[in-house]
């Protein structure tokens, strides 16, 4: 019953994501006013407007914050993007597929034992200790030499969470552009609208794993007692 009930999950997670991303290839409304970057005059920068049923939904007003706006897009992309990686991983792992060899030298902590209590948090205390330093170092860098937080936009384009490389860590150039304003700008809210997709598939998988771990925990005891 446990695996049916996770399979179930990890469809409707699939079927989400899926819908967004349905909704974020549909064809934008000719009715919309356009500004400068051939986007909607509605939102600072002229994305993230939800070309489906929801289209404007800002309920806490966060638009109307033009002096943090760009900070919060920038966020969002970066976020929509590592979590279209994760879930796209957790679906992978699902399937057994894992990286061959061990996370340790010693070859203590093979790769597939991570998953052994669970993904997402739960899998975490199975990383070794130098692992999750690894993790934290790598992140930091990340943040702060190869793509720095504070830069909101970048690239050729000067785009929201763009980047154009940094010297040592990530080679620049941005091959295929897209030079047309509207054709890029549909292309950019489709990663925006499957980046929020993403955000809540990877945070579901995420919960549905720690409830699965904690249901193994505490009925292993007492159905093997």
């Amino acid at each position: 019953i446990k695996f049916k009930i996770k399979i179930i999950n990890m469809k409707l997670a699939i079927l989400t994501t899926l819908a967004a991303s349905a909704a974020a290839f549909a064809p934008a409304q000719q009715s919309r006013v356009s500004t400068a970057i051939a986007g909607d005059a509605r939102s600072p920068d002229g994305l993230g407007i939800d070309p489906g049923p929801l289209d404007f939904f800002d309920p806490l007003g966060l638009a109307e914050d033009t002096d943090s706006f760009a900070r919060r897009r920038a966020v969002e992309i970066k976020h929509g993007r590592i979590s279209m990686a994760a879930f796209i991983g957790m679906m992978v792992q699902e399937l057994g597929i894992t990286f061959p060899g061990s996370l340790d030298l010693k070859g203590e902590v093979p790769f597939d034992s991570v998953l052994d209590n669970g993904m997402g948090f739960p899998a975490l205390s199975a990383v070794p200790t130098f692992g999750l330093v690894q993790i934290i170092l790598f992140g930091g860098i990340a943040e702060t030499v190869a793509m720095p937080a504070g830069q909101y936009t970048g690239g050729p384009q000067d785009l929201p969470g763009g980047y154009d490389g940094s010297s040592g860590t990530i080679p620049g150039g941005y091959p295929g552009q897209i030079e047309d304003p509207e054709a890029r700008d549909r292309a950019l809210n489709v990663e925006i609208q499957n980046g929020r997709a993403a955000m809540l598939g990877v945070t579901g998988c995420m919960m549905h794993s720690c409830l699965d771990s904690c249901d193994h925990h505490f009925f292993y005891p007492i159905t093997h007692a």
